[in-house]
């Protein structure tokens, strides 16, 4: 069975998935402007409820006896899922968070080691390191 990032899992009951999405989304952050991923919220959120349902559509093969291989199969496919998820936020927060900084440090001319492009770029190395560990 061959599943893709963007179309996989069953619909959620209940409406649970929001509430789960958000703490995903929101974990820790800065309390400045608009996010990265701000203009595209609605699909990530839509994307995060997916991989909810692939989630829990494992916990259902599992209580159905389901044969193992098929299982890791789904397993792989949501974790895809997860990883294509980090990536595409990761870009819009380079796109975003980086540029905008880039653009800031610049106009106020900037040129300290340490400056905020500086933290940004550090925190997008540190988020890349901690992706490639998984």
């Amino acid at each position: 069975m061959t599943t893709t990032a963007a179309d996989t899992g069953p619909p959620l009951e209940g409406g649970a998935g929001e509430e789960a999405s958000d703490q995903a989304v929101g974990g820790a952050s800065e309390s400045h402007g608009g996010h990265g991923y701000a203009k595209q919220k609605d699909q990530h959120l839509k994307r995060l409820r997916r991989i909810e349902g692939q989630v829990r559509g494992l916990q259902r093969m599992v209580e159905e006896d389901v044969y193992c291989i098929d299982i890791l199969t789904q397993v792989s496919a949501g974790t895809k899922a997860l990883q294509s998820f980090a990536l595409q936020l990761l870009e819009e927060h380079l796109r975003h968070c980086v540029a905008s900084a880039a653009v800031e440090s610049a106009a106020q001319g900037e040129t300290e080691v340490g400056s905020e492009v500086d933290a940004k770029v550090a925190e997008a190395t540190a988020a890349i390191a901690r992706l490639l560990r998984t």
